[in-house]
C-alpha cells in the first residue's frame, strides 16, 4: 500500500484539521467491519437513515450512543442457557461494535427495531447563524449610518 503524507494540509489549511484527521485515519485504519450489513439512505434533504440487519438481537442487546461527531452501535448477545447442536449455522450470532463519523450539525433523532432491522434516523440541523443570508446593497451613506448605529 502506498503511504501518503498529509502534513502539508495541517500547515496550510486553517479550520480543516478535522477533515484532514478523517482522511488520515481513513488511510491508516483497517477496513470497516462488514458485520452486520447496513445501508445509509438519504431520505430527504438533510434527513438520513442507517438501517442495520440485526436479526436475532433483542432490543435489550442493542445499544446506540451518540457523542459529539461519532455514532456508536453495539450489539452484545446474551449467553444462552442451554447448549445447542447445529447441523448448519448460517445465521451469525456474534457481538459487534460499529462506529459512524457524523458531519457537523448531524444529530440522531430516533431509532426503531422492526422485522430484524435497526433503523436509526438522523437529521442535519444547521444553526440559523450559519445559514446563508441575503445582504442588502445600500449607498455609501447608508452603510456608514448603519455602522454608526451598530456601534
Amino acid at each position: 500500500m502506498r503511504s501518503y503524507d498529509l502534513s502539508p494540509l495541517y500547515r496550510s489549511a486553517i479550520g480543516f484539521d478535522r477533515f484532514a484527521q478523517l482522511v488520515d485515519s481513513a488511510l491508516r485504519s483497517e477496513a470497516q467491519p462488514s458485520y452486520p450489513p447496513y445501508n445509509i439512505e438519504l431520505v430527504e434533504e438533510d434527513k438520513y437513515r442507517i438501517s442495520m440487519a440485526v436479526a436475532g438481537f433483542d432490543r435489550s442487546e442493542l445499544e446506540i450512543e451518540s457523542e459529539r461527531d461519532t455514532l456508536k452501535v453495539v450489539g452484545r448477545r446474551q449467553k444462552e442457557g442451554q447448549e445447542r447442536t447445529f447441523l448448519h449455522r448460517g445465521i451469525a450470532a456474534r457481538d459487534f461494535e460499529h462506529r459512524f463519523q457524523l458531519a457537523d450539525h448531524v444529530k440522531v433523532v430516533g431509532a426503531s427495531l422492526e422485522n430484524g432491522l435497526l433503523n436509526i434516523e438522523l437529521v442535519r440541523e444547521v444553526p440559523e447563524a450559519m445559514k446563508p443570508r441575503r445582504i442588502e446593497i445600500g449607498t455609501t451613506g447608508r452603510v456608514d449610518l448603519l455602522a454608526r448605529e451598530a456601534a
